[in-house]
Parts: C-alpha cells; structure tokens; sequence
C-alpha cells in the first residue's frame, strides 16, 4: 500500500504540485505524540523520500496547536516495566529499543531527502520541538509557544533537541532551554533562530510554508538533494553519537521516583513535587 493512501491514526497526508503535506491529528488532545505517531512517522517519510514526484515537503499541526509532545499517559506501558522496582537488564534492553525506534521517527524526518518546511501554531511542546528541529526550515505564527519541558518530567530530552538544537540556536540558548523547561513566544524564537520568520496567524504562517516549499520545488530536485546531503553531512555524525549516548543515558538513568512522580501528577492533574530520588 503506497504511503498516500495509507489509513493513518495520527496523520493526514496529501500530495499537491510536488508538495506533499503531512498535518498532525492526534489523535490525542493537542496533537500530543501517542504510539500511532511513533510507528507512522517512519513509513510516511521513508515513503515521501521514495517518491519521485515529491520535491518539499510540509509540516503542520490540525487545530489550534502544532504538538503538545509525548502523550503520556498513551506511552505509560511503554515505561512500565522499566520502571518497576525489580527492573534489571531485560526491562533495561527493551526500553532501549523502545528509544531507538522512537529516535527513527524523527530521524525519519530529518533523513528525509525531500526539504521539510514547518509551519508551527500554538503550542509545540517536547516531542514537538524534537519533531520541528528535524526540519529544514520552520515558520510560525505569533501565537506559537516553545517549550523543551522534558526536565519538567524528570526526562532527559532524548529524540533529537539535544542533539539538533546547538546547531540551530547554538549551545547558550539550548541550555537555557533545557535546563530550565521554560516556554517562549514566537518572537524569541525569531530571535534566537529557532524560527525563521513569523506570521500573524496560522493560516498565513501555512501559507508561507506552502510558499517556501512551492519555490524549493521549482529547483531542479536532485540539485536540491545535493544540498541537502552536503549541509547534513558535516553535522550528521554529531547528531547520531548524541543519540546513541542519550539512548543509553536513559535506559540506565531514566527510571527515578522523580519520573514516576511526574506521570502521576499527570494522571491526578496537580503539580509534581520532586525530591532528587
């Protein structure tokens, strides 16, 4: 079955004028990244790459917001067993092979030969900020919100932020980011060239994804891979080592009483309060 016409849970996806568009649709609250958008991003992009007549690609969200990253409470079992107090190698190895092919989904999208372009509305929170940095370009609108607020969760951002960020808006501003778990406006992103340019709203910010993607297209496509390939080669090596490392960190580190707090003050909707442990 060919990527186009595939029934997808977390995506629609349609092809117009060598441009194909991929729109989140949940089909959590907000977008938010469940275990049918893990397991659809890579035959969706493996699919785009393949396609002859795909030139550009662009990336967006339904609704009023562009991703509220990882659905939690969706991907629970995926951490249980890790988490439990007897949890030894085999729930060690299994998680870490959760994470690597969690990782592939977005390199999916970063590997992609076709340049993606991001239109960003609303929130775009944790997995929506790993997802935005496989890009190639992003624009948004003036009520989109940032946040890499894995270390809100006891988590160390593990799908690609750490790993992309630094070369998008340089180390200073990616720690601050990450270490603080704090949200900015459009306009900081513009600033520190997370996005680059904003509009006023959704549609205009769609609009101009479209307009972007519309010029890469009329290049010729193969010239335009060649780019692509050139600029990702120099950096693609320090991508994937960050990966690998962070793959590990956390199916050795991740387990904490901090975590398991965390996912229960998402279930009992309250603040957590963590202790180190």
């Amino acid at each position: 079955m060919s990527y186009r016409t595939a029934d997808y849970e977390a995506f629609e996806v349609g092809v117009t004028d060598h441009i194909a568009e991929v729109t989140l649709i949940g089909p959590g609250r907000g977008n938010a990244m469940g275990p049918a958008f893990w397991s659809e991003l890579v035959p969706i992009f493996t699919g785009i790459d393949a396609d002859d007549d795909v030139r550009a690609v662009v990336l967006t969200g339904s609704g009023k917001n562009f991703s509220y990253g990882l659905d939690l409470p969706a991907m629970a079992a995926d951490f249980g067993a890790v988490l439990a107090d007897d949890a030894k190698a085999k729930a060690r190895t299994d998680f870490h092979g959760t994470i690597k092919r969690m990782q592939a989904g977005i390199n999916a999208v970063a590997d992609c030969r076709k340049p993606v372009i991001a239109a960003i509305s609303g929130w775009c929170i944790g997995g929506g900020v790993d997802l935005i940095t496989a890009a190639d370009i992003r624009v948004a609108s003036a009520d989109a919100k940032f946040s890499v607020r894995e270390v809100k969760v006891a988590i160390v951002a593990d799908m690609g932020s750490l790993a992309r960020l630094p070369q998008i808006i340089g180390d200073g501003h990616t720690r601050e980011l990450a270490l603080t778990g704090k949200d900015i406006d459009a306009a900081r992103a513009e600033k520190i060239g997370l996005v680059s340019d904003v509009y006023d709203d959704k549609d205009a910010a769609l609009d101009a994804a479209r307009g972007v993607a519309a010029e890469i297209a009329a290049n010729p496509p193969l010239v335009v891979q060649g780019i692509k390939d050139v600029l990702d080669h120099t950096r693609g090596a320090q991508v994937d080592d960050s990966l690998r490392y962070v793959a590990a960190w956390n199916a050795a580190f991740l387990p904490s009483l901090d975590l398991t707090e965390a996912i229960t003050a998402v279930f009992q909707k309250r603040a957590p309060e963590f202790k180190g442990h």
